[in-house]
């Protein structure tokens, strides 16, 4: 694995609307990073982020462990508390 931490954007509209109902943000198919597409081809792991602040734990970011169309494994998240105008997909790690 190759430690990225680099913006990345979603494309098009393709996303789980079933995820979105619980809450959770929906993993788009496709993301544009640097001068290449990144499309899942698979969902291999999810995983969540926490803090505490407070006394409280809130979810900072959801993790997604993903197998690309190339074959390569990735794991990109979501920032839930990006700052307005700030990404908030990021690509973690690649392989």
């Amino acid at each position: 694995m190759r430690f990225v931490s680099e913006a990345i954007a979603p494309i098009g509209e393709n996303f789980d609307t079933v995820a979105m109902g619980r809450g959770e943000p929906g993993l788009p198919t496709a993301f544009q990073w640097r001068d290449e597409v990144l499309t899942i081809a698979a969902l291999a792991a999810a995983r969540k982020g926490t803090k505490i602040d407070r006394g409280d734990v809130y979810v900072k970011r959801h993790y997604f462990d993903v197998v690309l169309s190339d074959g390569r494994i990735a794991t990109i998240y979501f920032e839930r508390q990006a700052k307005p105008n700030q990404p908030r997909w990021w690509l973690y790690t690649i392989a």
